[in-house]
């Protein structure tokens, strides 16, 4: 599969310039000593924003050599402000435009995202540093979410019920809330702002993203190819910033609600931030995803599993399994294996076709990593792998980690009880399926869990005991289809409602009852009792 990624990279020319060449990108020189004059921007009301003389900027960086490749703009204010002005405005004939005709402009952008799926994953892959093939991935899945959304006329018809009372006939309908805002990780720059703004659009919103400065221009590459499939100016805006333009979103009293996916006390924040202000808010926070592998299970399947989903896109998911749960012998079993896999993983730029792990995202996040690792060792975790100091021919200024294996790991281990979010993997032993459900049970976060067995009734009893909103049995990486919902439990979702799905159509939409009934059902004289069914 790799090679033919390969070959996928060079028939399309994506090794060496653009196929179509973003508008967005007209101004973006490749060549380092031109790079702190590139500059991504914001869109607003249906075209590039002009950036102010004196607008801070952060750099983007290409993970594999760890050059500047450009300078992204951080949002004022008053730049947040004239975006959702540009929302407030479109919202009142957007939400007046038919759902179906909304659908069409979708569809629209469907067809679009299709023909530009490879230019978005080069983006992701430039930006973010996972391989290509995983980029190409992650379109797809927010290219699924679109498709959903195409059909969410079906999901907004209300009830209604004739004669509820004498002459009096009630029904509801779901209307748009207005403007609405996501801010959204650096881990999945396509995937995660989809399963946001194409529901909201779809259900009459108006929207504001503000992506992570991290990988900010797949945010562009969609606010383009959205106007080239119809939709209005002010419809979808994008800002780029940090937390001066997260704040000014949860404050701003024309943004009547908030998705965000992240860290868990960065959605703490602002589930309580947001609410204090009278938004609704729906945050995904942190996970710790365990693998339960079980004595029965087919064990060179597992390996398998556990390999792709501990190291794939460098253990940069919010679904990556970080926690292997070895029940009985199968610790022993297998981990001679999981060593030799660990050590041989191919690490190298992400646009190497025979590349299994790119970079880690930033000079930062390596570091805390490495920290993280550094903490296992010290607290007495058995490090069999250790992927700190790894170098890539040619590659020296990327920000390098390799997979990283650990054994024996401890419940009390801060390794065990914190994100990493990295290529770390963390085995824990237990005897049997009990102390692994207490252990994953007792976990802060409930995100993504995965058991691996031949045997129905533990299958069963696993799916109904476990503490955690995704399940996958013999399924590693459990996220739900596009018409499912994606969302955690516990210090995993700050808010009521998950994401995309018809829970996401909830989110974007509030429910409207409507008693009535005509003068001629009416009764005279005054009634001052409460009304009912008669």
């Amino acid at each position: 599969m790799a090679r033919r990624a390969h070959r996928a990279q060079k028939s399309l020319g994506l090794r060496d310039h653009w196929p179509h060449r973003p508008h967005f990108l007209e101004n973006r020189v490749p060549s380092l000593q031109d790079s702190s004059t590139a500059k991504v921007g914001h869109f607003i009301n249906g075209r590039l924003a002009p950036l102010a003389a004196d607008s801070r900027t952060s750099p983007i960086y290409n993970p594999a050599t760890g050059a500047v490749t450009a300078q992204v703009a951080l949002a004022k204010h008053t730049e947040v402000d004239q975006a959702v002005a540009a929302a407030q405005a479109a919202f009142p004939a957007w939400a007046d435009t038919p759902a179906i005709q909304r659908a069409r402009v979708l569809f629209k952008f469907w067809g679009l995202l299709n023909q530009h799926k490879d230019e978005l994953a080069r983006l992701i892959t430039q930006e973010h540093g996972k391989v290509f093939s995983d980029a190409q991935g992650e379109v797809t899945r927010g290219i699924d979410i679109v498709e959903f959304a195409c059909g969410i006329p079906q999901l907004l018809k209300g009830d209604y019920s004739e004669q509820a009372s004498t002459g009096i006939d009630n029904w509801t309908m779901r209307q748009p809330l207005g403007v609405v805002a996501g801010i959204t990780p650096f881990n999945f720059p396509v995937m995660v702002p989809c399963w946001m703004f194409p529901v909201a659009i779809a259900c009459g919103n108006t929207f504001v993203l503000k992506p992570s400065p991290t990988d900010p221009s797949p945010s562009l590459l969609m606010a383009e190819l959205l106007k080239q499939a119809g939709l209005p100016d002010g419809v979808f805006n994008v800002v780029q910033g940090d937390k001066a333009a997260v704040d000014a979103l949860i404050e701003h009293p024309d943004v009547k609600a908030l998705s965000f996916v992240g860290s868990t006390p960065v959605a703490q924040f602002i589930h309580e931030r947001g609410s204090h202000f009278g938004k609704r808010v729906q945050a995904l926070g942190g996970a710790k995803n365990h693998m339960v592998i079980m004595p029965d299970a087919d064990l060179d399947k597992a390996v398998d599993a556990l390999v792709g989903a501990a190291y794939g896109s460098a253990g940069e998911r919010c679904m990556a399994i970080s926690v292997a749960v070895l029940v009985g012998d199968v610790g022993d079993q297998i981990m001679p294996q999981l060593i030799e896999r660990t050590r041989t993983l191919k690490v190298n730029d992400g646009m190497d076709g025979e590349a299994e792990m790119g970079p880690i995202v930033t000079r930062a996040a390596l570091d805390r990593i490495s920290g993280c690792i550094e903490d296992g060792v010290r607290q007495g975790a058995q490090l069999l792998v250790d992927g700190r100091g790894l170098s890539v021919p040619g590659q020296d200024g990327g920000f390098w980690l390799g997979g990283t294996l650990f054994d024996h790991v401890s419940p009390e281990n801060k390794l065990y009880q914190e994100e990493v979010f990295g290529p770390v993997l963390a085995c824990v032993r237990v005897a049997d399926l009990d102390q692994a459900l207490a252990l994953i049970n007792a976990h802060e976060f409930g995100n993504g869990v995965a058991c691996f067995t031949r045997d129905g009734h533990v299958a069963r009893e696993f799916s109904r005991r476990v503490q955690v909103g995704m399940v996958g049995i013999n399924v590693p990486i459990p996220v739900p289809m596009a018409w499912q919902g994606f969302g955690g439990w516990k210090r995993s979702l700050f808010g009521d409602m998950h994401a995309y799905g018809e829970e996401g159509v909830r989110f974007y939409t509030r429910q409207k009852s409507i008693m009535q009934r005509w003068p001629e059902s009416i009764a005279k004289g005054n009634d001052f009792i409460m009304p009912t069914a008669r």
